[in-house]
């Protein structure tokens, strides 16, 4: 296959610069900034009528040149006039523009794809360096015209692996198409998860999720098998291996297994979803990412809990926001035994009304709730719709309304108070300490 490539420089360096000296090449210069100035016109159009923004897009990128699909469009205008002009001109600048295009959408594409499909991965700048270094020594082995001797030695190198012939070249030839054929898989993937989680929000957030990470593993295994398959390696030799991983998990791995079953589980049923406020052993907060692995629950006072998915599945787990977002809270305060009973419950409805986040529908109550030690104990319950804002902040907003109506009506909140009975005759228990003080 790569032996056919026909070399721009085939006919002699020579012959060549000889050409590249010619008048023709400013004909094919012009035509080359043409391509480009069409190029450019086309994918601005392309941006303008799509409504591309500065995103992470792998055809657009965040500018006219900065995406992949410049090179393309140019590298196609440039197939079509280097057609058109070897029809009348011998070519020079077109021999070597192909390849360098060719180069230039390879690593464009290659760096684009890995890019968005892994935003934050430090691995992935030594990658895009080693595509764009194998790249470019690609393009100068092609012009120069050294690419066909070059595989012809890689090929020579070959060793035996059972019944199957090897050489460098097969090697080589075939991690090119695994990467290749993986990178499309990433494109693809990368395509429909931001298609898919363009608009969605709540409940249809977690099933396209769901769908999302199903589609990219999916396309993820396709690719592996089609790149084993490039590169040469039988896959009937990798049934005994899948024998052996399916023992594994289902005896060493039962509990990683559970929580990718109880994820998908969880993400189809669609009982917890992203931004639901749930309690789970003891630790109360809002849901902010579901992983196939593991969900993420954070508390108001900004914690985070990594909670396995089986255990969402297997325990008790008390979903706040799944029927209604409402949320009833309370407070309680206590007043003396002499004050004003109907005035203590009014004051208390209306300390509670004076907060914008507490709902009118249902009404704040407040009640007699006990009869304590010190006092006549009241409780107020109110409603809130946002719990994920908070509760201390409005608790004590509360309390503090409360106190200042209860002072500002002289309504007493008692200290604590405790009787102290003593045995025996209390006026000669005064005497003898009178006589014990003149001692």
């Amino acid at each position: 296959m790569a032996g056919k490539v026909q070399s721009p420089v085939a006919g002699g360096f020579e012959a060549w610069l000889e050409a590249f000296l010619q008048p023709t090449v400013l004909i094919e210069l012009g035509a080359l900034l043409l391509c480009v100035a069409l190029a450019w016109a086309l994918v601005a159009l392309l941006r303008r009528g799509l409504r591309q923004g500065d995103g992470p897009s792998i055809l657009f990128g965040r500018s006219v040149l900065d995406g992949a699909l410049f090179p393309l469009i140019l590298l196609a205008l440039g197939y079509v006039a280097r057609t058109l002009l070897l029809q009348w001109v011998p070519l020079a600048v077109f021999m070597v523009a192909i390849p360098v295009l060719v180069s230039l959408v390879v690593i464009r594409i290659g760096v684009k794809v890995l890019q968005v499909a892994f935003p934050q991965a430090a691995w992935v700048r030594p990658i895009e360096r080693s595509i764009s270094w194998a790249a470019w020594l690609g393009m100068v082995l092609w012009v120069t015209g050294l690419l066909p001797l070059v595989l012809h030695e890689l090929d020579q190198i070959s060793w035996k692996i059972g019944g199957a012939s090897l050489s460098v070249r097969t090697i080589i030839e075939g991690s090119l198409t695994a990467g290749a054929v993986l990178l499309l898989s990433l494109w693809v993937s990368s395509a429909i998860e931001a298609r898919l989680l363009r608009s969605a929000t709540g409940s249809e957030l977690s099933l396209r999720k769901a769908v999302s990470n199903a589609t990219r593993a999916l396309l993820m295994f396709v690719g592996l098998i089609m790149a084993l398959s490039a590169v040469g390696i039988d896959l009937t030799a990798l049934s005994v291996l899948g024998g052996a991983i399916g023992v594994g998990i289902g005896f060493g791995l039962q509990k990683l297994a559970s929580n990718y079953v109880s994820g998908f589980v969880i993400l189809a049923e669609r009982s917890m979803r992203i931004g639901d406020n749930v309690r789970v052993d003891n630790f109360e907060g809002r849901i902010t990412n579901i992983n196939a692995r593991f969900t993420v629950v954070r508390s108001p006072a900004g914690r985070e809990s990594i909670v396995p998915n089986e255990m969402l599945i297997t325990q008790r787990v008390e979903n706040l926001s799944l029927a209604d977002p409402r949320v009833w809270l309370s407070t309680v305060v206590s007043v003396a035994y002499d004050s004003d009973v109907d005035l203590v419950m009014r004051l208390l409805t209306e300390a509670a009304l004076a907060s914008p986040r507490v709902l009118r529908d249902p009404m704040p109550s407040a009640a007699l709730s006990a009869f304590g030690a010190d006092g006549l104990e009241f409780t107020v319950g109110f409603w809130i719709s946002d719990p994920e804002n908070g509760q201390l902040g409005l608790r004590s907003q509360i309390n503090l309304a409360i106190l200042q109506a209860l002072r500002a009506h002289g309504i007493e909140i008692p200290y604590p108070q405790r009787v102290l009975h003593v045995a025996g005759d209390l006026p000669s228990l005064s005497a003898a300490g009178q006589g014990a003080h003149h001692r």
